[in-house]
């Protein structure tokens, strides 16, 4: 494996920037020509129709998605992976197969994630129409050592994304040099 190849790994609730911020680091990275892939948790789950969101289900797909991840950093390739990943010992179990491994927790307040939820999960969710929905019926256990910390609401995307590619080279500085 190379020294450039690290997994970035971004949780939080939905709604809370994961992705957008997630879009903006793959883009610098892939400007600095390194190899990049970006791992979706709403994407993959299209690609596996028939995951659920109990907590099995979700403990499944966060660990399907940690060891695609694995595969790919073995493989020389940057992953940048944005999941909700919402229990702390899947996310360990995702740490412990990756070599080099930087979580981020995109800690944006819940009620700020519902006034952003252009989906209406959060509002389908509270009227009882989707089950299991973290942050609703289903807990978030927020990260209790995350390399780093964003709030998109305090921050704008750009911001928040400078802030992770600023830690990336702190913490993997062979990736860019």
């Amino acid at each position: 494996m190379t020294e450039t190849a690290f997994v970035l790994w971004l949780t939080g609730l939905s709604g809370s920037g994961k992705t957008t911020v997630a879009r903006l680091v793959a883009a610098q990275l892939e400007r600095r020509g390194l190899r990049v892939e970006r791992l979706d948790g709403d994407d993959i789950r299209k690609m596996f129709p028939g995951t659920g969101f109990s907590k099995a289900d979700r403990d499944l797909h966060v660990r399907r998605v940690g060891h695609m991840a694995s595969l790919l950093e073995s493989k020389g390739i940057c992953v940048v992976a944005s999941l909700v990943s919402p229990y702390a010992e899947s996310r360990r179990f995702v740490r412990g197969l990756c070599r080099r491994f930087f979580e981020v927790h995109v800690s944006t307040p819940l009620e700020v994630c519902e006034k952003r939820d252009v989906k209406g999960l959060y509002a389908r969710a509270r009227r009882g129409e989707v089950e299991d929905f973290t942050g609703v019926q289903a807990p978030y256990e927020p990260p209790r050592s995350p390399e780093l910390t964003v709030d998109t609401s305090l921050l704008s995307p750009e911001q928040a994304a400078q802030l992770v590619l600023d830690g990336l080279k702190r913490r993997f500085p062979g990736a860019f040099a």
